[in-house]
């Protein structure tokens, strides 16, 4: 499959074949994408939200008012649900949202991402990361000649110590090594800006199924 590869200035570019890439057709995979961008969703959550029951507020003990001849309603505890400091009927506990997927219904999601994301032409590879300078105004430039508008994600293999400092206080621009690319990864941004050696990386994986 061809990509566009830019010069690390991105004022170049010019054509690239990279073989190796899978390919699809139909709908295949793309049931396996959803199920792993939920999954990987999931085991983010933390799950630590938490309410307290009415028998874990505390206070409470002694009855508000006597039963009878008050004219009110009647009434056992100031923790009741019903009143303003009381207890939560049914409130979030703690709980784990982790969800598990095969191993090949990931390698699946992997690569038909990939395919979706470089077909439609939105991964757009570049030389190389060469920035020597850390410079944020440097990398901004660069990005935006590539991709002007959007959310964007760099992927290297790995990236260099002047590139991360460089990068990492552009609002709109994110960063991840090529070995840690996921599915979720190569959905959720408006364009994808890789490195030719990490392009080559993220093809063996492919390729490989090992995801």
């Amino acid at each position: 499959m061809k990509f566009t590869v830019f010069s690390p200035d991105g004022t170049t570019s010019r054509e690239q074949d990279f073989a190796g890439l899978p390919t699809f057709e139909g709908d295949k995979g793309l049931q396996a994408v959803k199920e792993v961008i939920v999954a990987i969703n999931a085991n983010n959550r933390l799950g630590t939200h938490s309410t307290k029951t009415r028998a874990e507020v505390r206070g409470g003990g002694r009855k508000p008012w006597r039963q009878k001849g008050t004219g009110r309603a009647r009434s056992g505890s100031t923790r009741s649900p019903l009143w303003s400091g009381g207890g939560v009927v049914f409130g979030p506990k703690p709980r784990d949202y982790n969800k598990k997927i095969n191993g090949k219904v990931k390698a699946l999601a992997f690569s038909r991402a990939l395919f979706d994301r470089a077909t439609a032409g939105e991964i757009a590879v570049i030389e190389n990361f060469g920035f020597t300078i850390a410079k944020t105004k440097v990398v901004s430039k660069v990005v935006g000649l590539i991709a002007p508008k959007g959310k964007i994600l760099l992927v290297d293999a790995p990236f260099a110590a002047e590139t991360r400092q460089a990068a990492r206080n552009l609002e709109r621009v994110s960063l991840q090594e090529a070995a840690k690319l996921n599915t979720l990864d190569l959905s959720q941004y408006n364009k994808i800006i890789v490195s030719a050696k990490a392009l080559e990386a993220i093809i063996a994986r492919a390729a490989g199924g090992k995801n």
